[in-house]
């Protein structure tokens, strides 16, 4: 049951046990048998609560397999859903831009070095060129590079007392993006302590015209601080990838953003592991950072392996020069990055409509019935 508490409904923000979402968890022999009750058994989010709920429980030391039965709520338990759900709500309140449907992927680091801001900009230039709207979010408040990286300069408009973002047409797609770099000096340092960082991060969530997105990407500061937990409390459906890089020890220096997700009640979508290896001009593999640290920490976690970032001068190059690497025709990098938003759209955090949920079914029948009643 505790490490059901990870496995969190991105649309009420609240994980399955506390929403009473599990009915019986069963275990024999390694064999567990759970029983989730859905508000309604068509839910968009249906796979992928099936999907989190395999993954956690199949990570457990023992357990050898897990058989998820799905039912729908009865009126009484969709009713204490909905009470747990406004209750959160009221407790996390935060007035943000975002649209409900947008997917808010967090690309998170145990450790610096390990390429997680070049990561973050080109997995959010390739989901732009799939036709998608998307944000990218520069979290990392001390060590901004993002505006660099996209060759993008200048101040912010602000209108309506909001922030505008820089935006790019990549493509068919659009590229929204706010960052620190913005507003201060590239070669100023910012000096903050953990909750200054945090109540930035809020302003670039709530004081921001993010419009409508389908995608957020928030590239965040390495470790396990404020402002990882204050992300987890300001939207608690944002789902991280993890990177890290193949040797041992970054792996398991990677492992605590995974265990401070899951005690966030945060979604790990995934690993992504960057300099996975080297191939020289004469086609020749070499493993520079060591061999299999991104499966081994997708194993240990419970998550999948969504891609392998080979070492290519392109990827640096680029990041200095404002192209990044998935834009770059001559990089072998762009088809990889290419194959990760394909599976991050398709499997991995794939966009829904969330008008069929019973969740917002229900709020809208709540209002109707409060105006009716007035």
């Amino acid at each position: 049951m505790e490490a059901l508490r990870g496995v969190v409904d991105p649309e009420l923000g609240d994980n399955v046990v506390d929403l009473g979402m599990i009915r019986s968890v069963e275990l024999k022999q390694g064999d567990v048998t759970v029983e989730i009750a859905l508000t309604v058994a068509s839910c968009p989010l249906r796979d992928q609560l099936r999907n989190d709920v395999e993954a956690h429980l199949g990570a457990l030391p023992g357990v050898s397999s897990v058989d998820i039965r799905i039912g729908a709520m009865s009126k009484d338990e969709r009713a204490a859903l909905m009470s747990r759900a406004r209750k959160v709500a009221q407790e996390r309140s935060s007035v943000s831009d975002l649209a409900p449907s947008a997917r808010v992927l967090g690309i998170v680091s145990g450790k610096g070095g390990v390429g997680k801001s070049s990561v973050a900009v080109n997995l959010a230039v390739a989901l732009a060129r799939r036709g998608l709207h998307v944000g990218l979010l520069d979290g990392d408040i001390w060590g901004f590079s993002v505006p660099r990286m996209l060759g993008i300069d200048g101040p912010l408009e602000v209108r309506d007392k909001k922030m505008i973002p820089h935006e790019l047409r990549i493509e068919k797609g659009l590229l929204k993006v706010i960052s620190m770099g913005f507003l201060s000096g590239e070669d100023e340092a910012i000096m903050w302590r953990g909750l200054v960082l945090n109540r930035a991060v809020q302003h670039f969530l709530e004081d921001v015209a993010w419009g409508d997105l389908d995608y957020l990407v928030v590239d965040m500061p390495p470790g396990t601080g404020d402002v990882q937990m204050g992300l987890a409390r300001m939207v608690p459906r944002t789902e991280l990838l993890i990177v890290t890089t193949p040797a041992f020890a970054a792996q398991k220096v990677a492992g605590r953003a995974a265990d401070m997700a899951r005690k966030g009640h945060l979604r790990v979508a995934g690993v992504i592991e960057n300099m996975s290896s080297l191939t020289c001009d004469h086609g020749t593999l070499y493993a520079i950072f060591g061999e299999g640290g991104g499966e081994r920490l997708a194993k240990d976690i419970g998550v999948p392996l969504v891609a392998s970032v080979p070492i290519d001068k392109t990827m640096s190059r680029g990041g200095d020069a404002g192209l990044p690497a998935a834009l770059d025709e001559k990089s072998p990098l762009k088809a990889v990055f290419a194959a990760l938003a394909e599976k991050i759209t398709s499997e991995i955090a794939p966009v829904v409509s969330m008008t069929d949920c019973s969740a917002r079914i229900l709020a809208a029948v709540e209002s109707t019935l409060s105006a009716a009643s007035r």
